[in-house]
């Protein structure tokens, strides 16, 4: 099912990576840190992690995401890559060139904006505008009342901490937020290289469609069916229109475990399957088709050897979406 049309147009240019990442009628290939296999346990190891990602940037990939997860929560089940992302973020900048450097995604209840907007601003400055700023509400309720913040509160705190964030790249910003009221004579630095940093916000983020339409630079999803997420992209990209708005991104995730045989077919894990070569790349091409933009495998569950799987998947892969 193909959900693209003749008078799509192209995306806005905002910085270096999202006019790399995303491409209309496109789709490229983005790796969620850390690569690297642990299926048994929430922790990773974090061994060779800046190599892996060294090779993913010479070997041709996109981009690398990381999340935001400041406590390892039992019933979550996953610790990310343990580090703080923005610190992160400013490693992988002076270790990297040219692969883009994305969030997927930070959790704007529980952080102030200015803290965001002032950490975000100078990773893109420092990385010569890779990053992409995935942002979300939340959907850890333990982590709120460690910060004392109330769950049912993350909506409200989501909307006024993006556009606290929105206003505070401007030259010296006047206006009045829940979080603050920064006043016209004072500026915060160092600014986005080209204004702003793009954000995509991450599902519904407790806020309505026509919000998420009017604001985001892009919409960041989750796996599903072909079909499904057809009709799910057609009515984000509808609502977008609806508004006036020009054609926006979307991007999802996708867990793989990539067996041998590439002509293996498809058994179901956790969001995502184990498979051969030859079935990853036709459901690629099949989500290339409906309208994602960007898909962000993950490699927790895969089994082989992960400089293994990133070379074929380079090999194998990458090609048809470059």
């Amino acid at each position: 099912m193909n959900i693209q049309n003749s008078d799509t147009k192209e995306f806005q240019s905002i910085n270096t990576a999202y006019n790399s990442l995303f491409r209309t009628n496109r789709l490229s290939i983005g790796l969620v840190a850390p690569l690297e296999s642990y299926p048994n346990g929430p922790v990773p190891i974090m061994d060779d992690h800046l190599e892996r990602i060294q090779l993913a940037e010479t070997l041709g990939f996109s981009a690398v995401w990381l999340r935001d997860i400041p406590f390892n929560v039992p019933s979550f089940g996953d610790a990310g890559q343990m580090y703080d992302p923005f610190v992160y973020l400013g490693y992988l900048a002076a270790h990297t060139q040219k692969i883009a450097l994305g969030t997927g995604s930070i959790i704007l209840p529980l952080r102030h904006p200015a803290h965001i907007a002032k950490s975000a601003a100078s990773v893109d400055a420092l990385s010569g505008g890779r990053l992409i700023l995935g942002v979300a509400s939340g959907d850890r309720p333990q982590e709120y009342p460690a910060m004392g913040i109330t769950f049912e509160s993350r909506g409200e705190r989501f909307r006024e901490s993006f556009e606290y964030i929105s206003q505070a790249w401007r030259d010296t910003p006047m206006f009045e937020n829940e979080f603050g009221s920064p006043y016209g004579g004072m500026d915060m630095l160092p600014k986005p290289l080209s204004g702003k940093v793009p954000m995509l916000i991450t599902g519904a983020s407790q806020q309505s469609p026509d919000w998420l339409a009017r604001h985001g630079d892009g919409w960041i999803t989750y796996p599903r069916r072909p079909e499904l997420q057809a009709k799910i992209i057609n009515g984000w990209r509808s609502k977008v229109k609806e508004i006036g708005g020009q054609d926006k991104p979307v991007s999802q995730s996708l867990y793989i475990d990539l067996v041998a045989d590439q002509d293996a077919g498809p058994d179901p894990i956790h969001l995502g399957f184990r498979s051969g070569t030859r079935y990853l790349r036709e459901h690629l091409k099949s989500l290339e088709a409906i309208g994602v933009n960007h898909v962000v495998l993950n490699l927790r569950f895969n089994q082989a050897d992960i400089e293994i799987t990133l070379k074929r998947l380079a090999e194998e892969i990458l090609p048809d979406f470059t």
